[in-house]
């Protein structure tokens, strides 16, 4: 037999705040004095990290917040802004791919993302933000594609292919093009954020843990489809669901709901 499980609990990150309690892994941006900026390390290691999230078995869902009251400030500016300006071509590509498979990755694992957002969220911390399957928001965040203030093009990371989706294109055009900062409410109105409250950390932690409780098998499944309906036709939608509907028919936690349904107690899934 194949065993590729990973026990995500014994992993020690370098860059970021990394822990798993009760199924749920937490990741937190610390770097609180800058606003939680991302380096080339730290982009390589959240890529690494989401890749071999598919093989661990003792996660269920994951929740990404920064330190201090925000939640990321974006690419850091000294680490990372200024040796851009001095790279050639092929390098500039390498950081670029780097920087969208991180997002590929965060898609890509079977485990919904929870994102908890707090004070600024800008570049490609909107884009970590965006790429989370869900958000939760304070009246704090204020929400930022700065691609343009610096001269780059709105497109970094996926923008202008996911906020479209998130918001519409009407919506999303002016922020991309703009730069200018969306406030949590403003995102709340858009489909931005999910929800806005004073405590969204509590609120993403105990979500994920539903979550982690839930049919994990399930959840990666619906995570799968919803990543690969958004370029398929409703024949195609239709035939990939009845396909994934029918594979989690022959899972035990189906028939475990059932079973739960028929004695009248509540389900309790093990996600296989």
């Amino acid at each position: 037999m194949i065993n590729d499980a990973w026990k995500a609990a014994d992993y020690r990150a370098e860059h970021f705040l990394w822990s798993v309690e009760d199924r749920v892994a937490s990741i937190t941006l610390n770097r609180p004095e800058r606003k939680n900026p991302l380096t080339f390390e730290s982009y390589a290691e959240l890529r690494d990290l989401f890749r071999r999230l598919t093989y661990a078995d003792d996660v269920r869902a994951v929740v990404i917040a920064g330190a201090g009251g925000n939640f990321c400030s974006g690419g850091d500016v000294h680490d990372i802004i200024a040796p851009l300006t001095k790279m050639t071509m092929p390098e500039l590509m390498r950081f670029t791919r780097m920087t969208g498979d991180t997002v590929k990755a965060m898609r890509g694992c079977p485990q919904p993302i929870v994102a908890a957002v707090e004070g600024v969220c800008a570049g490609a911390g909107a884009i970590l933000a965006m790429a989370s399957d869900v958000r939760f928001a304070s009246a704090t965040a204020k929400t930022a594609f700065l691609f343009t203030r610096v001269g780059l093009a709105g497109c970094d990371m996926g923008a202008c292919a996911l906020l479209p989706r998130l918001v519409g294109h009407g919506r999303a055009r002016e922020p991309l093009y703009s730069g200018r900062a969306m406030s949590a409410e403003e995102g709340a109105a858009w489909g931005f954020f999910n929800r806005v409250g004073d405590k969204p950390l509590d609120e993403a932690r105990a979500f994920a843990h539903d979550l982690a409780h839930g049919p994990a098998f399930a959840h990666a499944m619906t995570k799968n489809q919803l990543n690969m309906e958004w370029n398929m036709s409703l024949e195609q939608a239709l035939e990939a669901e009845a396909q994934a509907q029918a594979i989690c028919m022959r899972t035990k936690d189906f028939e475990r709901a059932y079973a739960a349904f028929a004695s009248k107690q509540k389900p309790v899934f093990e996600g296989d």
